[in-house]
């Protein structure tokens, strides 16, 4: 419903920021991670999530879309409301959970406030395979030195492959065969799917 909010920091913690546009200033819940991202700013763009309960309607908002779909998914998980996924962007920036998920690492996800061994564990196996699909594709699309195999990377991540199973096969084909294009990198890992 709602994308982003630009506008003026009038107010900034760790744990909230009121941004004003216009004649409207808006209360914002953020993350630690996000707080470190603006902290030196005065104003800027923040990307948000609104959530409606029977009581309240809700803003969190994130630094970059990347932290907002890390969010998303970890609300998706049966028991982790939407202030359990702040803490936890809180504890660790979106790469660390990113990787923690990826690696199975239960421990790190357990150190956290709020999150014991059956939610780690369910975090885990309910985002394995979703976190390697959306998450930094825009970074693998968009950059500037794209090599062939992060062309390849992204152009089979989007078909919808697992982030984790394409880099598998991706290093076994251009260990075999390093000066292969794109377009013939794409093909070959396709027969391995």
């Amino acid at each position: 419903m709602y994308e982003f909010i630009e506008g003026e920091y009038v107010e900034k913690s760790p744990a909230h920021l009121i941004v004003q546009t216009g004649h409207v200033a808006y209360y914002i819940n953020i993350s630690l991670f996000t707080y470190s991202q603006i902290s030196s700013q005065s104003a800027g763009k923040i990307y948000l999530h609104f959530v409606v309960r029977e009581d309240a309607q809700i803003f969190y908002g994130f630094s970059g879309r990347e932290e907002r779909e890390i969010f998303r998914m970890l609300i998706s998980v049966s028991g982790v409301g939407a202030n359990t996924a702040r803490l936890i962007l809180s504890s660790l920036s979106p790469e660390e959970i990113t990787q923690a998920i990826l690696a199975g690492n239960v421990s790190l996800l357990q150190g956290i406030k709020g999150i014991g061994a059956k939610s780690a564990q369910r975090i885990i196996i309910d985002l394995k395979d979703k976190v390697g699909k959306g998450v930094g594709i825009d970074e693998l699309f968009f950059s500037r030195d794209n090599t062939s195999r992060e062309e390849a990377l992204s152009a089979l991540v989007a078909l919808g492959f697992s982030k984790k199973t394409v880099e598998k096969i991706l290093t076994r084909i251009l260990s075999e065969q390093p000066e292969l294009s794109v377009e013939k990198v794409v093909k070959a890992a396709l027969k391995f799917m």
